[in-house]
């Protein structure tokens, strides 16, 4: 493992020394940014696949809603035959999280790549990026050059965070109870719909994120929440109001 960990640091320095003539000493904050859109960019086509599944469920909304209808009084018949009905369709109720599991292995490896110290000595605008929050306001304050990079990353997922909450949270009042993103027949289904209730608020639970894990990890996290974000204004722009589930934050 720590062979791994090495061989992925030499990579990061090599990006970083590529990308020198142009960032100078912002050039391994570069290259994380660079490394984290290449890993969003490569599951992207399970990001589409999540799209599809999703829009699919949408579409088979009103057929699921006569079986809830049909077999109210079993239970087991009605998870039975919505089982049949995605399997016949080809929708899979949990590829959704798929893209989100995917990218967990990369947040892990950036956050202890930096936090081990193996890449020290490399800064952003002066906050070093195996460093913390605490840290940067530690040194001159929020308003020195290191506190000033953290509150700009700050605003940054603010933004990004009050972006999806509004938008989620008119898609939910728009949403027809007919229609819900999670069917109740599932195991679980009525956990998993109190959560998708509450999961708008978990985009501003990245602010927490940002402040307490070293800057490297942080700007994996800022970069794919700004990826996601984006990506699913993209991928979900013609689906009704109302037919999009909440996100989950991105790792």
């Amino acid at each position: 493992m720590s062979l791994f960990f090495d061989t992925f640091a030499d990579l990061i320095e090599r990006c970083a020394g590529l990308l020198t003539p142009l960032f100078a000493g912002a050039s391994a904050a570069a290259a994380i940014v660079l490394f984290t859109m290449a890993v969003r960019l490569a599951v992207h086509p399970l990001s589409r696949a999540a799209a599809r599944g999703q829009k699919a469920r949408t579409r088979l909304a009103p057929q699921l809603a006569e079986l809830r209808r049909k077999h109210a009084k079993n239970p087991e018949r009605l998870q039975k035959a919505v089982m049949e009905l995605h399997a016949e369709e080809k929708v899979s109720p949990f590829a959704g999280c798929l893209p989100s599991l995917l990218q967990a292995p990369a947040f892990f490896v950036m956050y202890h790549l930096f936090s081990s110290g193996r890449m020290a000595g490399h800064d952003l605008f002066g906050a070093s990026l195996t460093g913390r929050a605490a840290d940067a306001f530690g040194q001159a304050g929020p308003f020195g050059p290191a506190g000033l990079t953290y509150l700009a990353l700050f605003a940054i997922v603010a933004a990004t965070a009050t972006y999806t909450f509004v938008r989620t949270r008119r898609q939910q009042a728009a949403a027809s109870p007919a229609a819900p993103v999670v069917d109740p027949a599932q195991p679980g289904a009525g956990a998993v719909m109190a959560l998708t209730r509450h999961l708008p608020l978990l985009s501003f639970a990245t602010l927490i994120t940002v402040a307490v894990v070293p800057l490297a990890a942080a700007l994996y996290v800022v970069t794919s929440t700004v990826w996601t974000a984006v990506e699913r204004a993209f991928l979900y722009r013609d689906m009704p109001a109302g037919a999009l589930a909440a996100p989950v934050a991105s790792a």
